[in-house]
């Protein structure tokens, strides 16, 4: 099971326990609405936080990944310079 499947299950039990534990409180409507808000608030900004977290730990997963293409991709253009180079110099020295 993925990291994030595990954090929204978590979540989301969390969320469940507390609406049916507020629901169930002996509080009055006002109070327990204001109970709903506030656990709600709190849990937007836990599932912000989250979400921020795996939006920058993908750019940084991405820049890597990008980075080491770029590597990749100029080590085979030095390569084949190279092999181009020896090529013609093999091609010069048959020709001579």
């Amino acid at each position: 099971m993925s990291k994030g499947k595990l954090v929204a299950g978590m979540l989301a039990g969390a969320a469940a326990g507390a609406v049916l534990g507020i629901l169930l409180a002996p509080d009055s409507g006002k109070a327990t609405r204001k109970k709903i808000a506030k656990k709600s608030k709190e849990y937007g900004e836990k599932v912000s936080e989250k979400a921020k977290s795996f939006a920058d730990s993908a750019k940084e997963k991405y820049s890597k990944i990008r980075g080491e293409a770029e590597d990749t991709l100029d080590a085979a253009k030095d390569k084949a310079n190279d092999l181009k180079g020896q090529a013609k110099a093999s091609v010069s020295q048959f020709s001579s």
